[in-house]
């Protein structure tokens, strides 16, 4: 059976050697080579072509996220995990976005970390329970507080916010709900300022992630 080959990624070599040490103990895994920086991880990408990464989040002379982005460039079917102590969203959501398949905290058991290597190698996308429940929980209040947001509009702002969302013009909503071009940008001002947002796009976005209109 082909052993699933990793390359190690972090700047502090008794880190590795303890990773190391404990993936050299699963069947059909090899580590193949360690980098100390997400710089020297890109020329060994090139040589040594691994299907799973595993990388530090935190490193100098360019970052695990940074390192990610490029190494997917490079070698887009190389299998990144992100090896991070931070289990808030932004750094998860980053790391997704660069191009990572994973996100482990480096507090994971062994069986985990195991857990997470092969499942990335077959494709799929694994969060550590404390990443991934960081994420849903950030969702669901944000999702509340826009919730409670969208229903300080008036009936006549949500539905110029639909419209809005829908594409149409000032002057398409205007004679559409019967009102004057000044009266609806009015509206869109108020709403606006009341939901924080600064442009079109923004309030479409908006419209969007509360149920207005379904996405094109």
């Amino acid at each position: 059976m082909k052993k699933i080959r990793i390359l190690l990624v972090d700047d502090h070599k008794l880190v590795r050697a303890g990773i190391r040490s404990l993936l050299e103990k699963m069947p059909g895994i090899e580590v193949v080579g360690e980098a100390s920086n997400g710089r020297d991880a890109l020329k060994l990408i090139k040589q040594l072509r691994p299907e799973v990464v595993l990388m530090d989040i935190a490193m100098t002379q360019m970052n695990g996220i940074e390192a990610t982005r490029h190494i997917k460039r490079i070698h887009k079917d190389a299998r990144v995990i992100i090896l991070s102590m931070y289990s808030n969203e932004e750094y998860v959501l980053l790391s997704l976005q660069a191009g990572a398949s994973g996100y482990l905290l480096k507090d994971a058991a062994t069986l985990e970390l195991e857990f997470a290597v092969r499942a990335v190698a077959r494709n799929e996308v694994y969060l550590s329970p404390g990443a991934s429940r960081h994420v849903v929980e950030s969702y669901k209040k944000r999702t509340l507080t826009e919730g409670q947001a969208v229903e300080q509009l008036t009936n006549r702002q949500r539905e110029i916010l639909q419209l809005i969302a829908e594409g149409r013009t000032t002057k398409e909503i205007a004679s559409i709900l019967g009102v004057a071009v000044k009266t609806v940008e009015s509206h869109r001002t108020q709403m606006m300022n009341r939901l924080d947002i600064h442009d079109i796009a923004g309030l479409v976005r908006y419209a969007i992630r509360v149920g207005l209109v379904e996405p094109h």
